[in-house]
């Protein structure tokens, strides 16, 4: 055991929380695509699809590693009551987002190939279900931070001392 680091007072390893810093850009990049998806439908202009495309190629490598430290704060985070709950949802809605933003990043790629000024209706259609669920995934991670306190020092003084 004294190899491992000790626990701030965030009960963290390392100074602060590092899951919603990389998980910020994981929500900008989708919600961006989304966007840019839209408006270049509406406007048509096809050099938005290309920006849309990018955003979802870096948003898909940033949620693996918003994943990696989101299980690994999760497991330090010592949830209680309801937020064992919520977090289970937020990491399964996390695995579940990453596997989505995988094959929408690869349908994408292909789609592409064959013609990259255009986009299918079907696949916006997928796209808005994306950031709705990312927006589903935003308010449980809000709900973990701001109700239930997970990772803050007053919550985690409060676990330590057995109050909670």
């Amino acid at each position: 055991m004294s190899l491992l680091p000790a626990l701030n007072e965030k009960n963290l390893p390392w100074i602060d929380v590092i899951h919603p810093i990389v998980v910020h850009f994981v929500i900008a990049m989708t919600l961006i695509a989304v966007v840019f998806d839209i408006i270049g439908i509406i406007t048509k202009r096809s050099n938005l699809f290309e920006v849309s495309f990018l955003n979802l190629i870096v948003a898909t490598i940033a949620i693996f590693i918003a994943i990696i430290f989101g299980q690994i704060e999760a497991g330090l985070a010592n949830p209680y009551g309801s937020s064992r709950d919520i977090l289970n949802y937020h990491s399964t809605i996390g695995w579940s987002l990453a596997a989505i933003l995988s094959i929408i990043t690869s349908w994408r790629y292909v789609s592409r190939q064959n013609n990259p000024n255009n986009l299918s209706i079907g696949f916006l259609l997928v796209d808005i279900m994306l950031a709705f669920l990312v927006c589903i995934q935003v308010y449980l991670g809000d709900k973990l931070v701001w109700i239930y306190g997970l990772h803050t020092v007053p919550v985690v003084n409060a676990i330590r001392d057995g109050i909670i």
